[in-house]
């Protein structure tokens, strides 16, 4: 596989927001890593607040086990380390749960869905993807691929397309505007977060998706989770419950609906 590298991002932002219902006289803090500029999951207001599914999920969830947080944006493929070196206690960062990170680190029960979609021209020449939604090798060569880097889309593409012509990202931004720039052909990223942030808006006009959904649980896990160090089983029983809670109570349809026309969980989560 090909691999060109663009544009480092560097971010280097900490923000510090302290809310819940206290453990007796004082509440504990749990330092909640997430990049910050993943719109709609986590990212920042013109006026600087943080906001996004990821963060309603983040205070939803302190405050259910009376918790303070600490928010520390982290750029993402520094994020499991940044965990593992003490750097922050949580990943609330729209981390899917796979058998490669639960190598790391272990996940809370997830709280959305995980899943790809390619992101190209409408007039693409050749179709990416057979009647089967099986990818078809050949009508790849020649497209430069953008992709985030250390992410699922990354690893699909190392497994399922290794020839591929990869042009990997620090952070999710740039992808659109190369994209629009014609410096890649196509990208790899969250259907929801390409619609509402691309396609739905004029830059993204003459574009649209072109393949279909891809939620191969060996690449993409069973869903996103909340990522946390291993050992810490009395913390992950207290995230699961957490989750269940949200679920059952309606609380993560309404945190979905604030940015999507849909809930982006499975209600079944909450029967577990």
């Amino acid at each position: 596989m090909k691999f060109t590298t663009l544009r480092k991002l560097t971010i280097g932002l900490t923000a510090v927001l302290t809310f819940g219902t206290a453990f007796g006289a004082s509440a504990e803090t749990l330092r909640v890593g997430m990049e910050c500029t993943y719109a709609p999951f986590n990212y920042r207001t013109a006026d600087g607040e943080l906001t996004g599914y990821d963060v309603d999920v983040a205070k939803g969830v302190a405050e259910i086990i009376g918790a303070d947080l600490e928010y520390v944006c982290q750029q993402w493929d520094g994020m499991i380390p940044a965990l593992l070196a003490n750097k922050f206690d949580l990943i609330v960062a729209s981390m899917s749960i796979t058998n490669s990170r639960l190598e790391k680190i272990d996940f809370s029960s997830p709280y959305r869905d995980s899943v790809g979609r390619l992101v190209g021209k409408s007039n693409m020449e050749k179709p990416l993807f057979d009647a089967a939604d099986k990818p078809i090798p050949e009508n790849f060569t020649g497209l430069r691929i953008g992709l985030e880097r250390a992410s699922t889309y990354e690893s699909w593409f190392n497994a399922i397309l290794p020839d591929a012509d990869i042009v990997l990202y620090d952070g999710s931004e740039p992808l659109y505007l190369d994209l629009v720039n014609g410096r890649v052909d196509a990208i790899m990223t969250n259907p929801m977060k390409a619609h509402l942030r691309f396609l739905a808006k004029e830059e993204g006009s003459g574009f649209e998706f072109v393949s279909p959904a891809i939620a191969e649980v060996e690449y993409f896990g069973t869903g996103v989770g909340i990522g946390l160090r291993q050992g810490q089983s009395e913390l992950k029983a207290s995230l699961d419950g957490a989750i269940k809670k949200l679920i059952n109570d309606g609380k993560l349809t309404e945190y979905a609906l604030k940015y999507f026309p849909f809930p982006i969980h499975n209600e079944e989560w909450g029967d577990n």
